[in-house]
C-alpha cells in the first residue's frame, strides 16, 4: 500500500485537464490488487471488509483525489455487475474490469437526483422483443470517453426502471470526451448520449421494477464513500500543515486541532461504515465538506503566495475540496453550507 501510494503521490499533479486520463495510475492499482478489494473470493476478489476498503480509499484520497475518484466510479460498475442475479454480464466483465483489461463506469445519477421529476425521463427504456430500446442521455458519467462497458440506469413510461451493463461497442451510443472542470478535469466526466440503443437481456443487471437502485449491492457503502474521499483529501491538506509545522512553530496549535477533528471524524466514519444505527450520514458529511474546506485553506494560509502559484499542491487541493459542495450532495447539508456562509442560525 506504501509504495502505491508513493506512486499516485509522485504523478496526481499531472492529471489536470481532460486529455490527461490517469491511465498509468489505474494500471498501478489494478497491478497492486485495488480493484479486487471490493469483491468476495467466489467473485475473484480478496474479500476485504466494508472498513478495509475504506482505510483503503482514504489512504489512496489521501495520495491523488482524481484516481481515486475515478476508481469508486470503476467499482460502483464492478460491484453491480457482480450484485446482479443475472450472471451473464459478470462472465462477460467482471474479470477483465477487476484485472485492468478493461475499464468499466456507472451512468445513474439522473436516477437518485432531481432529473427524476421531468415528465420525459432523461434516459428512456422501452420493451423491444427480448430486450430495450435505449433513448435519452445519462449526464455526468466519469470516465465516460475511456470506457469499455457501462453500468447505466433507465426508466421506463410506467415509472419502472432498469440497469444495465451496456457495450461502448453498440450502434448509437455517443461518450463525449469530458468536461474542463475547476478541478478534477483528469476524470474525463461528461454525458453519454443513447440513440435507439438496442438491448438484449443477457446485458440486464436489474428490473424492471420501481426504485431500481435499491436491489442489488452496488453501493453498500451508501453516502459514506464520498465523505470518505473528502476525509482522505483533508489528511493530505492536515499532514501538510503538520510537517509545515516543525519548521514554524505558530502553525503547530490550527495544525494539531485539525489532526485531532479529522480523527475523531474518521472514527465516526468507520462506526457508520460498520453499521452504527447512532451514526447520522448527513452529519457525517456535513463535517466532511466543512474539514475538507476548511484544512485546505489552511494548508494554503500556511503555504502563502508558493501555494497559489500553479502546480503547488496545495493550491490543487483547494480547487478539489470544491468538488465536494457539489457532486452527491444532499440538499439539507447543502442547505446548511449556504446558512453557514450567510452567518444565519
Amino acid at each position: 500500500m506504501d509504495q502505491l501510494c508513493e506512486q499516485l503521490w509522485a504523478s496526481a499533479s499531472r492529471w489536470k485537464r481532460v486529455s490527461d486520463w490517469p491511465s498509468e495510475s489505474l494500471a498501478c492499482c489494478a497491478k497492486a490488487g485495488v480493484y479486487r478489494w471490493f469483491l468476495p473470493p467466489q467473485s475473484g476478489g480478496f474479500g476485504w471488509t466494508e472498513r478495509e476498503q475504506t482505510i483503503g480509499y482514504l489512504r489512496l484520497a489521501q495520495a491523488d483525489l482524481t484516481t481515486t475518484f475515478i476508481l469508486t466510479q470503476l467499482m460502483g460498475a464492478v460491484r453491480r455487475i457482480a450484485g446482479s442475479a443475472n450472471p451473464a454480464p459478470a462472465s462477460r466483465w467482471l474479470e477483465k474490469l477487476v484485472s485492468g483489461v478493461a475499464f468499466g463506469t456507472v451512468g445513474i445519477s439522473h436516477l437518485t437526483t432531481s432529473r427524476r421529476h421531468l415528465a420525459c425521463p432523461a434516459l428512456l427504456a422501452k420493451e423491444s422483443g427480448s430486450g430495450f430500446v435505449l433513448r435519452g442521455m445519462s449526464p455526468w458519467v466519469t470516465g465516460v470517453p475511456h470506457a469499455d462497458v457501462y453500468v447505466i440506469g433507465a426508466a421506463m413510461e410506467d415509472g419502472r426502471e432498469i440497469l444495465a451493463a451496456v457495450p461502448r461497442s453498440l450502434d448509437g451510443i455517443t461518450p463525449f470526451p469530458g468536461t474542463e472542470l475547476m478541478a478534477l478535469s483528469a476524470s474525463c466526466t461528461d454525458r453519454l448520449e443513447f440513440n435507439d440503443v438496442q438491448i438484449d437481456s443477457s446485458m440486464l443487471l436489474a428490473g424492471p421494477i420501481e426504485n431500481v437502485m435499491k436491489t442489488g449491492s452496488g453501493g453498500s457503502t451508501g453516502g459514506l464513500q464520498t465523505s470518505t474521499l473528502a476525509i482522505g483529501l483533508s489528511h493530505a491538506a492536515i499532514q501538510y500543515l503538520l510537517d509545515e509545522s516543525e519548521k514554524r512553530p505558530d502553525l503547530k496549535p490550527a495544525a494539531e486541532e485539525l489532526h485531532a477533528s479529522v480523527l475523531k471524524l474518521q472514527d465516526d466514519l468507520f462506526s457508520a461504515v460498520d453499521g452504527d444505527a447512532n451514526c447520522d450520514l448527513a452529519d457525517i458529511r456535513g463535517r466532511a465538506n466543512r474539514l475538507v474546506l476548511g484544512s485546505t485553506q489552511a494548508a494554503l494560509t500556511a503555504a502563502k503566495g508558493a501555494g497559489y502559484i500553479a502546480g503547488h499542491h496545495v493550491g490543487r487541493w483547494c480547487r478539489e475540496a470544491m468538488f465536494f459542495l457539489v457532486w452527491s450532495c444532499p440538499q439539507p447539508v447543502a442547505q446548511a453550507h449556504l446558512c453557514e456562509l450567510a452567518g444565519i442560525g
